[in-house]
């Protein structure tokens, strides 16, 4: 029987999405693809869900990037041709937070998917780098477009065209990773930084998301534009009153995630 390329499970409101090619360093082929971008298109709509983990099988490799056989078979294009684009996830908008939960090796396009994440929560012997130029490829799935945004330009070019690895360690003082920690606490340790976001109201997390995302990508005066017509709409919301209330009466608020007043 074929196992599956992506597992799903859903623990509480946050679903993790788990790459299941172990033996091939879950290298991303089209059935990967496929299974992320169709999990993804699906969460985007699920009111049941408020944040996404992405993580790898085993404990050698997050990612080992585009499966190099599905390369030389001719098979790029179908793996790019999916919703969100390579891996079904490095072209998308996503509107929920997306956390990887990095338990190896994250190279070449497994790198470029922690970069479409949100935020990363690294195991200690992790390590992070776009090797594409020993190869004679280029990173072509964003690496090259998000580290200049991400990394000083030095830091930036030194990975690309050296295509030589960074341990997690150096990762998380450049700003790549959020936490460091022992490969044995990796997924509750992601979880556990899923559960406090999915415990805010959805509404508000989403659109200061959707919000910092525009803001790094725009001058200072649209930037505003956009914060103050998302703060109109999110401070008029459900969500706003019963947050307010539930403060006021000492208990949990309930959400809603509605934008209707």
């Amino acid at each position: 029987m074929t196992k599956d390329a992506v597992l799903r499970e859903r623990r509480g409101n946050v679903e993790i999405l788990t790459i299941n090619r172990p033996e091939q360093r879950n290298a991303i082929n089209v059935a990967v693809s496929q299974g992320i971008a169709r999990a993804l298109d699906e969460l985007a709509e699920d009111a049941g869900v408020a944040v996404v983990v992405v993580t790898g099988a085993g404990d050698r490799a997050f990612c080992a990037g585009m499966d190099l056989k599905a390369f030389t078979d001719g098979a790029m294009p179908a793996i790019s041709a999916v919703s969100g684009g390579f891996a079904g996830i490095t072209r998308r908008r996503f509107p929920k937070p997306l956390i990887a939960a990095v338990n190896g090796a994250a190279v070449a396009g497994g790198f470029e998917v922690v970069l479409s994440c949100d935020l990363a929560v690294a195991a200690d012997h992790a390590v992070f780098g776009i090797p594409e130029v020993t190869r004679g490829l280029l990173a072509s799935a964003g690496g090259l477009v998000r580290l200049p945004k991400r990394l000083p330009l030095a830091v930036a070019l030194e990975l690309a065209l050296t295509g030589e690895p960074m341990d997690a360690q150096r990762a998380r003082a450049l700003g790549i990773v959020n936490r460091v920690v022992p490969a044995g606490e990796l997924l509750s340790s992601a979880l556990g930084l899923a559960e406090v976001i999915a415990a805010n109201a959805p509404l508000a997390v989403q659109t200061s998301k959707a919000v910092m995302r525009a803001a790094a990508d725009t001058d200072e005066a649209s930037a505003w534009q956009l914060n103050d017509e998302a703060a109109a709409i999110v401070t008029r919301s459900p969500d706003a009153r019963e947050g307010a209330l539930a403060f006021a009466e000492k208990r949990p608020p309930v959400w809603t995630g509605r934008t209707d007043a």
